[in-house]
């Protein structure tokens, strides 16, 4: 119950981040201006919090009683609650806690569930890619099994090869979330002074013609060209789905397992070209 009252909650805020954007450019003028949607925001925040800090509280009376070596996953909220401020010494208020673990669920879900739209719209446009990709299932789980695993995943480099080229040309993302320098810096000719915000486009790195060619093109086979290709951005940055350095998504291969996983399923199961069924759900 509690689960899907998180769900419910989250996507009203989501539904809401356009209304809510010109509030970030008038924030004292917007109060009087924008009074109802002031309003809105208020009371979405007061239903969030309402929702969580009750659930944030009861994990950490739980979390008091036990040893941590009792579990072998220390969840997130965990972390955030040994989390030391320095400037301020002092840790995150649990209202501070229900920001971040908002967050969590916005960029854990909701990218997931983006990219891999496309990567199934990517499928359906490009038949003979869906096609290829089917026979490269076939050639590694045998025919009757009903779900594809971890272990079956790893044997399938053109699978990842999909994957890589829809981040590359549909990040789920076109922006990182804003960064702020730290000092003057000159990028290019031109000065970046410190406290600014940069922004990062992420989409126009992707489909820049001098690092890709036919960048506009949903080619695959371009990352089994480059197999090693090495999305972390340690050797060099052609692209940035997942972002790049200390402030990469600590979850990118969790999220990379997971569009493995639903697409080969999918792709196991039905042919989407014609929606017809390939080998069905028992």
């Amino acid at each position: 119950m509690k689960i899907q009252d998180i769900k419910n909650l989250q996507r009203r805020l989501q539904s809401s981040f356009d209304e809510f954007k010109v509030l970030n450019l008038f924030p004292c003028l917007g109060k009087f201006v924008f009074l109802k949607r002031w309003e809105k925001l208020r009371q979405l925040r007061q239903d969030q919090e309402k929702l969580m800090v009750p659930l944030i509280k009861a994990r950490k009376a739980m979390r008091e009683g036990k040893n941590e070596k009792d579990e072998p996953f220390l969840p997130y909220v965990d972390t955030l609650f040994d989390l030391q401020l320095k400037e301020e010494n002092r840790k995150l208020e649990e209202k501070e806690i229900v920001t971040l673990c908002s967050e969590f669920f916005t960029a854990g879900i909701d990218t997931t569930s983006t990219a891999l739209e496309w990567i199934m719209a990517n499928l359906m446009k490009h038949p003979h890619i869906q096609d290829k990709l089917f026979k490269e299932i076939k050639g590694v789980v045998s025919d009757g099994e009903v779900e594809i695993k971890d272990e079956d995943l790893r044997k399938m480099p053109y699978l990842r090869a999909i994957i890589l080229e829809s981040l590359r040309r549909h990040p789920p993302s076109h922006f990182l979330i804003p960064h702020t320098v730290t000092k003057d810096v000159v990028l290019g000719g031109f000065l970046v002074p410190k406290n600014n915000i940069v922004i990062f486009m992420v989409v126009e790195m992707g489909r820049n013609p001098n690092l890709w060619e036919n960048p506009m093109e949903f080619k695959p086979e371009r990352f089994l060209i480059n197999g090693d290709f090495d999305i972390s951005g340690t050797k060099e940055i052609k692209m940035m789905p997942f972002g790049v350095g200390k402030r990469m998504c600590p979850a990118y291969r969790l999220a990379m397992l997971h569009l493995k996983y639903f697409v080969a399923n999918l792709v196991w199961h039905f042919n989407f070209n014609v929606l017809g069924r390939r080998c069905g759900f028992d």
